[in-house]
């Protein structure tokens, strides 16, 4: 079961200011972070098939494993820089494991880029996001400080990441955005409901993380699944007992769908993804080279307009329970005014 790696893989632009990348990314905090131990042996081999295939948009932070991730894919990337399309983020500020809040500031910015490009061995970054907004700065002063660094040739791209309608028409007010990151798959679709369309009439392109559910649309989890205290899971409200069970039955249409058309529930639900407009690039996280070859070969998979239809009703709104993270008031990042 599975489709097969189209080569050469396919590309598609983000944003209207000349970004090309893979139609499918690689998320690689879980080689750092979040979802229990990985083997950095496994992960470096990982970077390279990534390569093999044309799996060439890499993203990192320089939150994930306190500068780790940064460091592991500077070891990847080094002496072939050329090959791949890189985006890191800046923002979230920590203290050890823990998270102290956000940073937009100037000053931050730019330190913080140095900080990345120290790590990453390199002297550009290609896309540079704002990893969350600053509730305390106004956005545009963050987004200038972020286009003075293109200016210098640090970055190529700009992006944000969980941000709000209103702080990305401020945004690029300032300098063109030419991506917004946020979660979005079968099981969240919230970003349809007003950023989906701010994003498409500003010509800002979709890196949507979290495109597999963090693993449930895998189709592995049962609704008696457990996770270690150091696994993000472990407090998600989706994952929780008294809603993953009710997540887990709610699935199942979607499994017999891909076992019918033999594709993984992982392949059909990037595919779907795949499937809303060509400037949409998910970037599903692994850590293990067979997840990212299956991963991958959801590029070669086609739906129908009757299997979108099904798939579009089999996870609207109010199918899957919980929330996407553990504070209830989490919200997309808005920013103050100026005034």
């Amino acid at each position: 079961m599975g489709a097969v790696v189209p080569h050469p893989f396919p590309q598609r632009q983000l944003g209207s200011a000349g970004l090309t990348v893979s139609a499918l990314g690689l998320g690689c905090m879980g080689m750092s972070q979040a979802y229990g131990p990985a083997d950095e042996q496994e992960s470096l081999a990982t970077l390279e098939r990534a390569l093999e295939l044309g799996v060439n948009f890499l993203d990192t932070a320089d939150a994930y494993g306190q500068g780790h991730n940064e460091r592991l894919i500077g070891a990847a990337i080094r002496g072939r820089r050329d090959r791949f399309v890189l985006a890191t983020k800046f923002g979230i500020r920590r203290d050890g494991t823990m998270a102290q809040g956000i940073c937009g500031r100037p000053d931050y910015v730019r330190s913080s880029c140095a900080a990345s490009l120290a790590r990453l061995g390199t002297d550009h970054i290609d896309l540079y996001y704002q990893h969350r907004v600053d509730p305390e700065v106004p956005i545009e002063e963050t987004v200038g400080a972020m286009a003075e660094l293109v200016a210098e040739g640090k970055v190529r791209f700009l992006g944000l990441s969980e941000a709000s309608s209103d702080s990305l028409r401020r945004a690029q007010s300032v300098h063109p955005i030419s991506a917004l990151q946020s979660e979005w798959s079968l099981w969240t679709r919230d970003l349809e409901d007003e950023l989906l369309a701010t994003a498409r009439e500003l010509k800002v392109g979709l890196v949507p993380y979290s495109p597999l559910g963090r693993g449930f649309l895998a189709g592995t989890i049962e609704g008696g699944t457990s996770f270690a205290p150091q696994d993000f899971r472990h407090d998600s409200p989706r994952f929780q007992p008294e809603n993953l069970g009710r997540n887990v039955d709610a699935l199942q249409a979607v499994l017999a769908m891909a076992r019918a058309k033999e594709v993984t529930p992982a392949q059909l639900a990037l595919a779907w993804l795949l499937a809303q407009g060509d400037d949409v690039v998910p970037i599903p996280g692994t850590k293990r080279r067979p997840r990212l070859e299956e991963n991958a070969g959801a590029a070669a998979v086609s739906l129908s307009g009757a299997e979108l239809e099904e798939l579009d009703r089999l996870s609207r709104s109010g199918t899957f329970v919980g929330g996407r993270y553990p504070d209830p008031d989490y919200r997309y990042g808005s920013s103050p005014s100026r005034a």
